[in-house]
Order: structure tokens, then sequence, then C-alpha cells
């Protein structure tokens, strides 16, 4: 059923959950948002669930996006359903978006923590293929939010282009939809779909059968390598995947899930085109010819054209793309019973490692071959094996110049690649021919005197044409039915494919790709004893521009050079000026607008750093991405690699490159060491000049790579040899990767990148070179930096490192923190802050630990301003630089430069160990080179196990829960309830059952109801009410049961020398033991004590015991002091005063005063923290217990921890507030507690940092640690600054006030400040 026809609706609904319903004539895909659930992020296993497997019974599935929400912190969520329209609710519904109709999904995407459906509501019809074989062009899409509304409100217009007042007074920004980007690209007509058979395969590869539209239809048939909206469209594929085989059926019948391709499609129709030979009629109504050509352009390696260059690991290369030339010659009025004709070309990048930057003049668009031979043949070969798989034998046009530098090292390279491939030589299946054929054609010098002669390339591919044939079929009616419809039978069938390039494989590739399909054409013609009419074959010239035009327009951002002739086969004057303006144009966009159209690709295919995919999943798959995490090692597993990384500031000389570097690559005593990597990084490779700053030439650096290349191997002595796997230069910085031969199959990725930072950034005489790529599934990066030269320009190189941290960036946004290891060497430039005669002593003197100390390097990293994070080894060997060439003397020059290490090598990972760090005797520079070597362990993680597993694990798990957890689509009359209960409960910790609901209970799973029954331990036991205050989920000391408390006693008559307070009426038989429960601890501890007015005494409390007292948390206890007789009298007993301390201010006048004016008594007691002004309770005696409960929490504190020695203390012992509390003294005037304790709560009270304030405090006690006094008292005499006694109680620790600057430092820490010589 065509989209046309019955175009889909689209629906909303805001309440209660926000539901989206793509609406088809029978049945209705909906897709529903719980604002309240939450899912924890996707794991890394999640992509590769099990979505072919058939889950029975479930219609609707869970997806959640891994991302964060950018409004809530949690994942946004939605659920998806699949119901006949009958069995749906669509009363609440609404329609949304524009009055366009839909007419299909592209999928879901999530961007910034929202989810986004993608639907088709504008396309145009294009092609008919055959009968039945309609193709549509996209034309307009819009993009609907699941989780939030915010898009709601605006028209289409307003949405996706609005005027903004830019002076407005509140400083509002322009609003961009965050799909803008992508809905531009995927409206700008190059993108395809068809609802009625599979456009990603070429005719030869689908079904034949036009007559049926099931049986070449397959959504299980899609190549993946051309749908475009495979990551959109991967999670409702997956949904799909799990639907029982009828509701299958149903949702492919629906046409909803759309696939699209990128390229070109067209058809035009000639009337009665190809006619017999014999034949006298032309342009009979009898029938018709349909002329389309279909281009596929691949997704695998997609991009713009100074972006996408070359060939990946894999053996995906850029722009490559499948063009089919499609003929249907109907022999009937109906148009149904015809001849089907298919021919197939490809084309795409040269399949070498290459780059080539963008330049404003044609002449700095340099070429670079980044990988050697050796470590380019494995992907080449897979590249090859690719195509004979799917297309057979091959044959290589290579249009590319040979005298142009760039072009015709490609050729090089090219011709190298084919020479020493497998399948060079080899046989076809069918013995006609070799399998891999090459055919140089330098376009540009073939076709001086004009276009015309690209006709000659016939010539040198007519037998490989004759050999490959071409597809073809032909309607036939059945023998013994003439009622029926005829069938398709294969008469002929491609097998070979010509693959032509050039260097953007743009221009030059469409003029001869059209010649050879004309040549295909005409083959099939002669073959049948046919002819085609004048008409078809200008129409099949238009189409082939048309076509070229527009893969044009993808890649390069214009219309294709050349097309004005291969419109007309004339060449013109205009044609010349189109082609110019052309080519200014392309200049422009490659350099300006390339790079934002190279991230919305990658946006569209899910390839960006950090973007996160939406994920499908149930309850079952929660439970296989949970035991796919427990079992990581059945399918995942580790190897050590050792990394030999080197540094070398040649300074511009070449003399070294012939002599014996094995001191610097292999240095002793490892002479059977054979690291898997060796990374070389060299400084000053070439003279820092204005000529070579302005234009780098790679010469020098290809001289020292061979140079080391061969010391490499020719120390290993015939072993697994080395490749150079990549090589990189900005400049006088270079980079070069070596790999052993038989790991080369297992790195992938392979990327480079550069950025400068001399002149702030407009020069390279400063900057990086960095090199990353992944080692089975360790992602690793090596960056070789030289930064600001100077002395005393420190803060200029930590300016450099940040700009090269943050501003270098590989290809998909990744950047160098993105990775598993990273490592910088280089000449960094810092420098030994000491003078030269210093520096000099402490070297002869070998105390490299006291230049270290000076170094800038170190301390700019202990502060945190350069290369946070990273991590040095010792420094055990004399500084780098500077030396007088060919001399082991430092610098004797007038400038005579400070020795310093400026060479340095630094890494970052967890699971990389350095091994070594040492320099080599290499003297024909004025820098030494520095080496390290490291291990690091590197995971492989075998995908084929993984699924096979995942798949194993999920069925299992489907059998054992059965329908337990069904979908909502099974019972559609529930109310919302049922619709929210199973959205957002999730466990919240593996191996946990999910989180209950109204709906659904965990402890009810199986019908096995749980029961839980609570009793008390006693009879006289009652719940801590204590405990229930507070967080009941903070860890607590109080018991859970206490002994039901007695009332207590009358307090005895006033005057009385009775019993304690506390102390019960005796009953009659003795209780238990009582808890010690707050309230009583506090009775049984309460002493008797005087007022100074003549009040009855109290009986003293026994003597300080610590171990008969309960545990007592974060307090130190001293031990006991000697009991003393109390005295009654109303005077204190003087005592000879301590010293006062070194350092005491002035007191205030008020604190003086109050000194003169208090009468004291002597009492000698535990010493006591210090006191505040307010901290007294009126009418109440000073309690000189040794309580350990606090009168205001009634909380009874944790057990106490051992006290450190003394050497590990550095801070005054200050009470907290709850200890003051509970030692508040009476309010008379003659007993206010001790003269000490009333001014040092004045002193603390106020606002100075003398001796009164806990920061002079904790001073003190530093600085007199062991001499019996502690910061003006003293521990055993507590005697306060004035020579008055204080009161001594347990006292209680504080953690160290790390806001106090005062003049010892942090708490007690010096400041690091650098050593004076």
């Amino acid at each position: 059923m065509s989209s046309s026809s019955n175009p889909v609706r689209i629906l909303l609904r805001s309440h209660p959950q926000r539901s989206i319903a793509l609406c088809a004539p029978d049945h209705v895909l909906t897709f529903r948002h719980n604002p309240t659930a939450a899912h924890a992020a996707a794991p890394s296993y999640a992509a590769n669930l099990p979505y072919n497997t058939y889950n029975p019974g479930s219609n609707s599935s869970v997806n959640v996006s891994s991302g964060v929400n950018g409004r809530n912190g949690a994942a946004a969520k939605c659920m998806v359903e699949f119901a006949e329209k009958r069995e749906v609710e669509l009363k609440g519904y609404q329609p949304m978006g524009s009055a366009l109709p839909c007419r299909g999904t592209l999928g879901l995407i999530s961007l910034n923590g929202d989810v986004f459906i993608c639907v088709v509501t504008g396309a145009s019809l294009v092609a008919n293929v055959r009968p039945g074989e309609t193709v549509y062009r996209i034309h307009a899409v819009e993009f609907h939010c699941l989780n939030s509304a915010e898009y709601d409100n605006l028209s289409v217009d307003e949405l996706y282009s609005q005027e903004y007042d830019y002076g407005s007074k509140h400083g509002e920004g322009v609003f961009e939809h965050p799909c803008e980007a992508l809905r531009k690209m995927l409206s700008e007509g190059t993108f395809y779909y068809s609802t009625d058979f599979d456009l990603t395969n070429r005719l030869q590869n689908r079904s034949v059968d036009h007559t049926s539209t099931v049986t070449h239809f397959s959504i299980d048939t899609f190549n993946d390598s051309f749908l475009w909206n495979i990551a959109l469209i991967k999670p409702l594929l997956q949904f799909r995947s799990r639907l029982p085989p009828s509701t299958r059926l149903a949702l492919d019948s629906t046409r909803i899930l759309t696939s699209a391709i990128r390229g070109f499609v067209e058809t035009t129709t000639v009337p009665r085109g190809i006619v017999g030979i014999n034949s006298e009629r032309r342009g009979s109504a009898s029938g018709k010819t349909f002329v389309t050509i279909v281009s596929r352009l691949s997704c695998k390696r997609a991009g713009t054209r100074f972006n996408s260059r070359g060939m990946d690991d894999d053996g995906h290369v850029a722009n490559f793309v499948e063009t089919e030339t499609v003929i249907w010659d109907s022999r009937a009025e109906n148009n149904l019973h015809g001849v089907g004709f298919s021919y197939t070309q490809l084309r795409g990048s040269v399949p070498v490692f290459w780059e080539q930057q963008p330049g404003l003049l044609p002449g700095q668009q340099k070429i670079t071959i980044t990988r050697s031979p050796e470590a380019t043949q494995p992907s080449f070969d897979k590249h090859i094996e690719g195509i004979t798989e799917k297309y057979g034998a091959i044959h290589i046009v290579n249009l590319l110049s040979a005298v142009k530098p760039g072009e015709s090292e490609l050729t090089r390279m090219f011709d190298t690649m084919i020479h020493h491939s497998p399948f060079r030589g080899q046989n076809s299946g069918d013995q006609t021919g070799e399998v891999l054929k090459a055919t140089k054609y330098d376009f540009h010098e073939e076709t001086k005197g004009g276009y015309d002669a690209a006709h000659a390339i016939r010539y040198y591919i007519n037998e490989s044409a004759d050999s490959f044939a071409y597809f073809l079929t032909e309607d036939v009616d059945h023998d013994n039915d003439e009622g029926t419809a005829p069938h398709s039978e294969v008469i002929l069938q491609q097998e070979g494919v010509f693959r032509t390039n050039c260097l953007d494989c743009l221009d030059r590739t469409n003029l001869i790709q059209q010649i050879i399909s004309q040549m295909a054409i005409e083959k099939f013609l002669k073959y049948r004893g046919e002819k085609a009419i004048t008409e078809l074959f200008t129409r099949h010239a238009v189409l082939w521009a048309d076509n070229g035009d527009a893969l044009s327009r993808i890649y390069a951002g214009t219309g294709a050079l050349k097309s004005s002739f291969t419109r007309s086969g004339k060449s013109s004057l205009g044609g010349v000026l189109a082609d110019f303006r052309k080519s200014a144009t392309r200049i422009y966009i490659n350099n300006f607008a390339d790079k934002g159209r190279q991230t919305t690709i990658d946006m569209l295919l899910g390839r960006l750093v950090g973007q996160d995919p939406v994920v499908l999943y149930d309850p079952i798959n929660d439970y296989v991405n949970t035991e796919l995490s427990k079992r990581s090692d059945q399918f995942m597993t580790t190897k050590v690699i050792s990394i030999h990384v080197g540094t070398f500031n040649l300074n511009g000389r070449t003399d070294g490159i012939d002599q014996d570097l094995t001191s610097w690559l292999y240095p002793a005593p490892c002479p059977h060491y054979q690291p898997e990597l060796v990374v070389i990084g060299f400084q000053e490779i070439v003279e820092l000049s204005p000529q070579q700053i302005m234009s780098t030439d790679p010469a020098r650096r290809q001289l020292w790579e061979a140079a080391v290349l061969e010391n490499l191997n020719r120390a290993i002595g015939g072993e697994k040899e080395y490749i150079l796997l990549r090589g990189g230069q900005l400049v006088g910085a270079a980079l070069g990767i070596y790999v052993r031969s038989d790991i080369i199959s297992q790195i992938k990725n392979v990327e480079g990148s550069l950025k400068k930072t001399g002149m702030s950034g407009l020069s390279g005489n400063k900057g990086a070179v960095a090199i990353r790529f992944d080692y089975g599934n360790t992602r690793i990066c090596f960056v070789t930096a030289h930064l600001a030269a100077g002395f005393a320009n420190y803060d200029e190189r930590n300016r450099d490192y940040r700009t090269i941290a943050t501003g270098l960036r590989f290809q998909r946004g990744r950047s160098i923190d993105d990775h598993d290891v990273v490592i910088w060497l280089g000449d960094f430039n810092y420098r030994i802050g000491l003078n030269n005669e210093d520096t000099k002593r402490l070297m002869k003197a070998g105390d490299l630990g006291r230049l270290y100390e000076n170094d800038q390097l170190n301390l700019q990293m202990v502060a945190g301003l350069t290369f946070p994070y990273y991590s040095e080894n010792r420094l055990t060997f004399l500084p780098t630089y500077r030396f007088d060439i060919g001399t082991d003397d430092y610098d004797s020059s007038e400038k005579a430069r400070i020795p310093a290490w400026c060479d340095r090598i630094l890494r970052k990972g967890s699971n990389v160990r350095q091994l070594t760090y040492d320099s080599a005797p290499l003297k024909f520079s004025d820098h030494r080179p520095v080496y390290a070597t490291f291990e690091a362990t590197i995971q492989f993680i075998d995908e084929d196990i993984r699924e096979s597993l995942s798949q194993e694990m999920y069925a299992m798990r489907r059998d054992s829960v059965g329908a337990k957890y069904s979908s909502m689509s099974q019972h559609p009359a529930d109310d919302e309830s049922s619709e929210e209960d199973q959205n957002g409960y999730d466990p919240i910790d593996p191996g946990l059952p999910p989180a209950s609901s109204d709906m659904r209970k965990w402890w009810l799973d199986n019908g096995a109801p749980a029961k839980s029954t609570v009793r008390p331990p006693g009879e006289n036991y009652e719940v801590n009410t204590t405990k229930l205050m507070g967080n009941p989920f903070a860890p607590s000391t109080e018991k859970d049961w206490v002994m039901k408390k007695e009332p207590p006693a009358p307090p005895p008559a006033r005057g009385s020398s009775g019993t304690p307070r506390s102390a019960p009426s005796a009953p009659s038989s003795p209780p238990p033991p009582p808890e010690p429960t707050p309230g009583n601890l506090r009775r049984q501890q309460t002493s008797s004590s005087v007022s100074s007015r003549g009040t009855p005494l109290r009986k003293l409390p026994p003597p300080y015991d610590p171990a008969t007292l309960p545990a007592l948390g974060n307090q130190i206890l001293l031990p006991p002091p000697p009991q003393q007789q109390y005295q009654p009298q109303h005077q204190y007993q003087q005592q000879s005063p301590l010293p006062p301390p070194s350092k005491q201010r002035d007191l205030p006048p008020a604190a003086l005063q109050l000194t003169r004016s208090i009468a004291t008594t002597s009492v000698t007691a535990p010493a006591t923290p210090p006191f505040t002004a307010t901290s007294r309770t009126p009418n109440r005696p000073p309690s000189r217990s040794p309580s350990v409960v606090s009168s205001m929490s009634g909380k009874i504190l944790p057990p106490p921890p051992k006290p450190k020695p003394k050497s590990l203390s550095s801070d005054p012992v200050i009470g907290s507030p709850s200890q003051r509390g509970s030692v508040s003294p009476v309010d008379d005037d003659d007993s206010k507690g001790s003269v000490g304790a009333r001014i040092r709560s004045l002193h603390i009270a106020s606002s100075g940092d003398g001796v009164g304030t806990s920061a002079g405090t904790a001073r003190r006690a530093a600085s007199n640690p062991g001499g019996g006094q502690y910061g003006g008292f003293s521990q055993n005499g507590a005697v306060a600054e004035d020579g008055l006694p204080m009161p001594l109680l347990p006292q209680r620790r504080q953690q160290p006030n790390l806001m106090d600057d005062g003049e010892d430092g942090v708490s007690g820490w010096k400041p690091l400040t650098p050593e004076k010589q």
C-alpha cells in the first residue's frame, strides 16, 4: 500500500503522560513519556542487545536515552506500543505539527537529553523503477519531542527560522532548535525512500518478481551500508524484532518505518525507446521504456570533501557510491509485461590512508599519505575482499594524474597495494579472468584536445565489460494458465564490476561512468538484436549529468564540473565559466562550511563522541544487561603490552641520521626487549625559519622515520619486524608510531591531528602533533609538543598546554582526554628556577632532588596550573639542556643558559604503568634524547561471543519469567494507572528485584506472599523513640528496644542532704539492669553541688576514671587527675601561675574588669573546653560530673577512637556546643565558673586572631606540643593566662579550621615555597 494514498496522522496527548501517536488507517504506533521515570545510563552492552529474538505476546517496549536529561538529571524515558486502531483510545489526542501529512518515521534521536521522533512530512514521487516500484524524494521532515512541550507551541516556520531582536533589553540569545541542522540536511533533497521495495539493494540482490509486494519488501534484508537512518531506526527495528510474526507483518504493512538512502534517484520515460533492428515503427503507444539511475552513497565512511578522505581500518572508503542503471522496457499497454536490465558500477576514494588539508589556494591543498605500505596492505585487502564477495571480479580504473605531485604519489601507493594484493593474479569463480585488474588512465593528459577523447577508455576496458556482462530479467507467461499474471525469470547476471576513481570521485569519475553505462546498454541491445532510439541515449546522458551534480553537492557543496559536456556531449565557453564559478564556490564551502556539515552527518549517524543513543529495552533486556556486566570475563580478555617512548630535540641537524640510535631506541639492559609499540617524537626536526613555518617540507621527517625504522629492525635481529603505522608533522614537531607487524590487525581507527600555538595560534613553530588509535577496545593517544621557550615564560607554557589539551580535536569531536591511555612527550621548555652556579653545584653533588624541587614543571603541576592528573616518574638523570654540541659540557656560550630538564615524558591512565625513565648519550644536538618504557593493559571484546551470550540469556530469562513482564498493550482497556505502573520502576541495584508499585509487588511474585512479624525482646521493653527521631537511614548507635521507664521519684526538699535526684525508689524485687538511656543515665550521674548563697552542698562525683565511661565518639580521653579534697569556701585558693605564652595580646578592658572583680573558689576537675559567654543556664549549679551524655542532644555518643600520639596532634582540643551546654555554670555572680573559663569565653567570642581566638590557640598549641603548657593553660594544672586555675574535663577534638589564614599556614601545614639558595 502506498504511503502517498494513505498518509499517517500525527496526534499528541499531553496528559496524564505525554504521548505521540502515528495513526495509520488500521493501526497506531504510540510513543508515551513518563515524566516521573528515571533510569541509570545504559550500559555499554546495550547497543548489542538480542534484537532479533522473539518475545511472544509483547507488543510494547520501554526505551530510554542513555544520556542524562538536561532538565531533571534523569534519562528521558518513554514507552512504545503498536496496536490495532480499534483497541486504542484516541479521545484525548489532538493533531500536532504542520498541516502536511506524515509519510512515516525515520526513527528516534536523543539530543541534549531530549528524545525526538523524526517524521517525513513532505515527499515527491521521482522514480518508477519497475511496475509497482516507486521512489520518493524527501523534501520536508519534522522533529517532535517526546519528553518536553517546549517546542509544541511554535509553528514549523517559527520553530526553524526565527528572527530575533538582538538588541533586546533582556539579552536573550537566538533560539535554535536542537534538530535544526538535521532538519535542514534531511530536507535538502538528497534523501530517498520507497514503500514498495528494498531501495538499499540493487535489483540483482533482491527479488526479481515485481508482481508481488510481499516477496520483495522486507525490512530484515536492508543493507545497512546504504541505510542512512540506521542509527535512528535501529531502536524501532529492535522493537519490531520482539513482536509476534503476525504483528510484525502488520507493522510492516503500515509503512510507518521508513528506510532512507542518500544519493540520487530519478526516472525518465521514453515512449517506445527500444525497437527491433529491423522494425520501422517508433514511438508506438503500445509500450514505454523507463530509464532509471539509482546512486546509493555509503554511510560507513560518510563525510565532506576534506574531512573524509581515503580509507579506514575496516576497508571502508570515502565517497563510496553504488550506481545502478535500470531499464524497464514494457512490451504491453499496461506496462506489466517487459524486460528488465540492470548494470552496477562503483566509485570511491583511493583505498589507501591519505588526507588533504583545505586551503584558499589550490597549491595549499597538499596530499599526505599517513601510513606506510606495510600498515596499509591489510585494510586494502579488506576493501577488495568486500567488493569481490558482493560484486565478483573487479576492474579498477584510476583516473589520477601521473604528473601532479600529490596525485602521482597516490598512484604509486595504489599500484603498490594492487601489486602485493593476494587477489592479484587469482582467477574469478567462473575461470573467465582475474579477480583484480587495474587500468591507469590519466584523464587530464588524455583529454587535452577535448573531452571527446575520453571515449578512448572503451579500448582499455572492453574485454572486462564483455566478461562482466549485466543483469537481465524477462517476464514470461505461465504455460498452463493464461489468466495468471506473468512472472520474471533471470536471463543473465552481472559477474563483475568497474571501480572508478579520481581524486574526489566526482567530475572525471562521473564522465567515465556515463561512458561505461552506455557501453553496457549497447551490449544489452546487441545481445537482444535491438537498438535504441537517439532520444534514449540523450536522456540517459542527462540523467548521468544530474547524478553527477547531486553527488557533487553532497560531497563538495557544488554541482559537478564538466557536467555541460556530460549533458550535451560538447564543450562550450559557458561550461568553462560555470566550472570556474563552481571551483570558487567549493573553496569557500570546503574552508568555512564543511566542518559544520561533517558534524551534522556524524550526528545523524550517531557517531559523535558523547552522543547518547536511544536504547530500546524491556525488563528482560534489563536483566540481560546486568548479567552481561557480571559475566564480562566470558567475552572480554586482557593483554599486557610494552610501549617504548622517546623524544629528541634535533636542533635542526641531520648529521645524526646515520649514527647508531640503539642507546635511545633499545637501551641496555634489555637487548631482547621488543615492545609492541614504539613512539618517537622529534622537535626542531627542521630549522625554524620563516620559510619552513610557512610551508613545511616533509622530506626531513621521512628521512628520520626511515632511520628509526632501520635501527629498530636491525636491533631485533630478524624477529618480528616493525612497520610505520602513521607519522605526522607540524613544522619542526614530528611524531611517528611504529608497531610490530604481528599486531597491526588489532589496531584500528588511526587518526592524527595538529594544533598550532605559536603567535597566538597563527604559527606552527610551536604546537603539538597527536596520533590516536584503538588497540583492541582500548583507546590510546600520544602527543608530542614543543612549548614556548624562555626562562620566565612558564605562564605562556601553561597556556600552550591548555590550548593543546582543549583545542586539539580528532574526528567526530574526540579530544585528548577521551582516551584510556594518554602519553605526552616533547620539549616542554620548563626550566630550573636557580642560578647557573647553584644549579651546576647541585648537579656536581648529585643532589637532583634539590633541583627537582625548583623545577618549573614540578612546581606548576603541584600548583595545579598545568598537566592536571598527569604523572611523571622520578628524574634520575642530569638535565638534558643545553649542551655544547658533541660534548658533555653544558652551554659555554655568552648566554650561558642554565641547565634544565626541558625534555619530558608524562602519562595519564589507570591501566598504564611506567617502568623506566632515562636519557641517552647521543651528542649531535644541544639536547639529550629522553626515553621511557611503559606497560599497558589492553582489553579485547569478542563481539560474537558477547552477542551469542546475550541471546542465550535473553531466551532463558524469557522462558523463566513467562508472560510476567507482558506489556500494557495486552490490556488496552486498563486505566492510566496501569500504564504508569509499568514505566519507571526499575531495580536500584544489580541483582535486586524491580521496585514495587500499586500494581506490581515483587514480594508477591510467583504467588508466594511474604509476612513479617516484629516482637520486642521482653515484656518490659518498648520501642526506643530516640532512634526514631532524625534520619532513620543514618548510622546510629541507638538500640531498637529499651527498658520501660519507671516514673521518677520527687526531688528532695531544698536544704536536705538526701539522696540524689536520679535515685528511684527501691522496687520490691530487683529488676534487670536498666538500659543506659539518656534519661536514666543522666539521673544516675547527677552530683550534688553547693550554691554560693548558702544552699546545702551536694555530694561530689567519684574520681574520674575513663575506663568506666560508656563509648564516647571523637573524644580524647586524658588520664584522670589526682583526687583533691573539696574546700567549701567562697574563695578560690590561689595557685602559682604558669608562665604566660610567648605571644599574647592585651586583654580587652571588659575582660580585665571581670578578672579583677570576680570572686573564685578552688575546685580541681578534669580539663574543660573553652566556654562561650552565652552557654549558661540560669539557676543551675555547675556540673562537675565527667558525664559522657550531652545535655543538649540527649544521645549517647559513639565510642572514642584511639588517641593520636603527640607528634601527630597539631591542633588544640576545643569543645563542641553540646559539651559546653552540659557544664554550664549557675547564674549567680559569685559562682559563674572559674575566672579562666570566663576570660577564655570572652577571648573566643572576640573577632581578633590573637591569644583569645581559637586560631591563635591552635597556633600556640602547635608551637609547644610537649612542654606541659597547652596553649596558655596546663593540661594537668589547668591554669589560665592570668594564673588562675581552670576546671578539667575530658576534651573533645575538633576538626582543624581549614580557613585559618594564620601565620603558620593552613591547619598546621607549612606553605610550599621555593627554597632559597
